[in-house]
């Protein structure tokens, strides 16, 4: 079972966009649609996505500008051009801007969702998953595809929860120290940054209580452990 890739659609004719909603739910992905570039960060600010499909000729902010704003946060998340256009420099300019992918209109959607996967594939894969691979109780978390896996259940998890995770699991069973924690995910200790930890922290706790031998513990003024606990 796929638990879903939370993805960012921004397209804004609304017929397009619908259509392409409803065939990449389909197919598995938690789609979330924007009709111009502001919302669309909008979005991508809020929902913690992790791939783009951005169409260049938007209103408000175009798909360059809004890849722009994105790759200033974010290096990996893969982000998919649609265009019209087909010219070089178009083209150009997107693969400068950050672009993993374009694609002209008229496409299939085979086509989309095969350069999506890919793409996708390719951000998740780093190359190293022996290093990368996690055995904790009955789960089985492979960082380098971000699944976190239960039996024949597998979770896709963000870029932010896996990060995290992976940090308590190469800690396992030693103390990770809370501002440590903040530096290495967040790069910064401040308030709100402590908040969205302990937010994350609360989304990993519940995805790992299939396994109630798991579990993140809180350490007094100091940190969290995750650890194996005898029944």
């Amino acid at each position: 079972m796929n638990l879903g890739i939370k993805l960012l659609v921004a397209e804004d004719d609304p017929n397009m966009g619908m259509i392409l909603k409803a065939y990449l739910t389909q197919k598995g992905y938690t789609v979330f649609l924007a009709a111009d570039g502001q919302e669309a960060m909008d979005i991508y600010g809020r929902d913690d996505v992790d791939a783009c499909v951005l169409d260049v000729m938007m209103p408000v902010m175009d798909g360059f500008e809004v890849a722009k704003e994105i790759r200033r946060t974010d290096k990996r998340i893969p982000i998919l051009f649609l265009t019209a256009k087909n010219l070089e420099e178009d083209v150009l300019k997107g693969f400068e801007v950050g672009a993993d992918d374009y694609i002209t209109k008229p496409f299939s959607m085979e086509e989309l969702l095969a350069r999506l996967n890919a793409s996708i594939r390719r951000a998740f894969d780093d190359g190293k998953p022996d290093k990368n691979i996690f055995h904790m109780g009955r789960f089985v978390f492979d960082y380098g595809h971000r699944s976190l896996t239960y039996g024949d259940n597998v979770r896709i998890l963000t870029s932010r929860e896996a990060d995290l995770l992976r940090l308590f699991a190469i800690n396992f069973n030693q103390v990770v120290d809370r501002a440590s924690a903040l530096q290495k995910i967040w790069k910064n200790d401040s308030f709100f940054a402590a908040r969205s930890m302990d937010v994350y922290i609360t989304k990993l706790r519940r995805y790992l209580k299939d396994d109630p031998t798991i579990q993140i513990v809180n350490i007094h003024s100091v940190g969290f452990k995750l650890t194996q606990i005898n029944e």
